[in-house]
């Protein structure tokens, strides 16, 4: 009985883990995508290997590997000469956007 209910509950760790790993990934592509398309595009301002960018206005994210809800502040409130993207992009996509720098710029 006991070896029973362990293997559910570890059956549903696994069946919730699956899930949230798929809708990371879908994210992280969805904000990838945003980094070279948005209007204006990240890509034309911010250098980030991941991205294939060499911005020169904007900072280096790879050096500056900031966390998501840095990243999510400037996106909604615009920061020095960067405007504000809370009318162009979503809740979502701006969630997917920081999650997708904050993550890209720690990549080695």
């Amino acid at each position: 009985m006991m070896k029973t209910l362990f293997q559910a509950v570890a059956l549903a760790a696994v069946a919730l883990a699956v899930p949230a790993q798929a809708d990371e990934a879908a994210q992280m592509a969805l904000g990838k995508k945003l980094f070279t398309t948005a209007t204006p595009a990240c890509a034309l301002c911010h250098t980030l290997k991941d991205a294939g960018s060499e911005g020169a206005i904007g900072p280096v994210f790879d050096e500056l590997q900031p966390d998501a809800a840095r990243v999510t502040r400037a996106l909604r409130d615009g920061i020095g000469s960067m405007p504000s993207f809370k009318g162009v992009l979503s809740e979502a996509e701006i969630a997917a956007l920081a999650l997708y720098v904050s993550r890209a710029s720690r990549m080695k």
